[in-house]
């Protein structure tokens, strides 16, 4: 009886192991911050690196691969959102590292690149190690995708997850995240740690008592940076440049039935406002990219917005949902290499991993989602931009509310990455070891 029921517990405990290996090859084009990453990351052998835009996740990657490679002799395959592994292509070509952008499922020897979208098409048993790019992206993905890739994962000894810094209330992510890597189910992460709040499944919330041993547990299997200095070292360049936002409000004339017009509040009065207003909102938009006269990011939410703001901004480019993945990987590479000088495109499309630096503004429809406006924005504004940065927000005058909506997600999720940052410093640093999390062994009274 006592060896089943200590079996059990066993079985429940958090894996916080180290899986992985002594590093053979840390390049010195990497910061001191990225060696560390790098370097542990490699040693757990099952981690997640979340850093933010533009402190080199591609170049840590890149190392991550090689040295899996150079341990076991086999393959690498690397997930990445589309255009985005050209980009990767070209960072591996900078740094002299080896490697293939493949499609059809074949795997060559060294370092692999593919989109999420074929994933369909390979097959793990040749397959080292596994890095998901911009990891944060899988749950916008069907649930059905979500279980594939994480089928197709279990089975890979050496797992890397790269992203920014996830969404800090979207606890969800992380149990994503923490399954990927064999860690934990999200149902045993939310059971262990959380409470549900209300009628909603997503409305969870830390447990009062659990709180520093879940940012614990999550320090056993990631690493949370936003600048150098939250591992005590100089940000050096790692400064962002200024950034401005700017509002532009268009007076619409009031709806029937009202003298003049108020703000709308239910989601179908927004969808309602944003059809009767796309003239408006797009010629504005064209307005601004044209006088700007420079490149510029058009980020748009409808495909009646995409198809007027191509037709009305000469020299514009448009990647939208009809476009075959081979066209908007095509198209995209344009705009990245100076050939359009303006993109328009969904958040949805081209907001995550893109390095669009040579460009510096950019106009947004207003919309709830605090994490495509985030991404979006950090297209251009991110480390390593020379030049300031413009977002022009286009709205109407109905539309205040959405834009409060967003105004205050925004103050919302600085504090709380600040507050994840602080939560795991204590034990993603080297100050401290981690110990072992839930359940601890426990002695059965002798009357058992």
């Amino acid at each position: 009886m006592l060896t089943k029921y200590n079996d059990f517990l066993i079985s429940k405990r958090v894996n916080t192991d180290f899986r992985g290996f002594e590093p053979t090859w840390i390049p010195d084009f990497l910061f001191d911050f990225q060696k560390e990453l790098v370097v542990w990351s490699i040693k757990k052998g099952q981690a997640a690196i979340f850093a933010d835009c533009g402190l080199g996740k591609t170049p840590m990657q890149l190392v991550w691969a090689q040295n899996v490679v150079e341990q076991t002799g086999k393959s690498v395959l690397i997930f990445a959102p589309l255009a985005v592994t050209n980009q990767t292509v070209r960072e591996a070509k900078k740094f002299g590292i080896g490697i293939h952008k493949t499609r059809n499922g074949k795997v060559h020897k060294g370092i692999n690149i593919t989109n999420y979208e074929r994933l369909h098409y390979f097959d793990q048993k040749d397959i080292a190690g596994i890095v998901i790019d911009e990891s944060g992206i899988i749950k916008n993905f069907a649930g059905k995708f979500r279980q594939n890739i994480t089928e197709f994962t279990k089975d890979i000894p050496y797992r890397l997850l790269c992203t920014a810094t996830p969404s800090p209330n979207d606890y969800m992510e992380l149990g994503t995240s923490a399954e990927l890597l064999s860690n934990m189910t999200r149902m045993q992460m939310l059971g262990m740690f959380f409470t549900n709040s209300g009628d909603s499944t997503q409305q969870w919330l830390l447990k009062g008592h659990a709180k520093k041993r879940f940012w614990e547990w999550v320090a056993t299997w990631a690493r949370a940076i936003r600048k150098p200095s939250d591992f005590g070292y100089d940000d050096g360049d790692f400064v962002l440049p200024k950034m401005g936002i700017k509002y532009h409000t268009l007076e619409t004339p009031p709806i029937r039935g009202y003298l003049f017009n108020v703000a709308a509040r239910t989601l179908q009065q927004q969808r309602s406002e944003r059809n009767r207003s796309i003239n408006e909102r797009c010629e504005m938009t064209a307005d601004i990219a044209i006088k700007a006269n420079d490149y510029h990011l058009c980020w748009c939410n409808l495909n009646k917005e995409g198809d007027l703001l191509e037709k009305l901004i000469p020299g514009s480019i448009q990647v939208a949902g009809a476009n075959s993945d081979e066209e908007k990987e095509e198209r995209l590479e344009a705009f990245a290499n100076g050939e359009f000088k303006v993109l328009v495109t969904k958040t949805k499309i081209a907001c995550f991993g893109l390095n669009l630096q040579h460009c510096n503004a950019m106009t947004f429809f207003p919309s709830h989602s605090h994490e495509q406006f985030y991404q979006a924005l950090r297209r251009c504004w991110r480390f390593g931009q020379k030049r300031s940065v413009t977002c022009n927000i286009v709205m109407t005058d109905r539309e205040s509310l959405i834009v409060s909506n967003m105004i205050r997600k925004e103050k919302q999720a600085v504090e709380m990455y600040d507050q994840i940052i602080k939560e795991m410093h204590e034990f993603q640093t080297n100050k401290r070891v981690v110990k072992k999390v839930l359940p601890e062994m426990m002695q059965l009274p002798e009357w058992l």
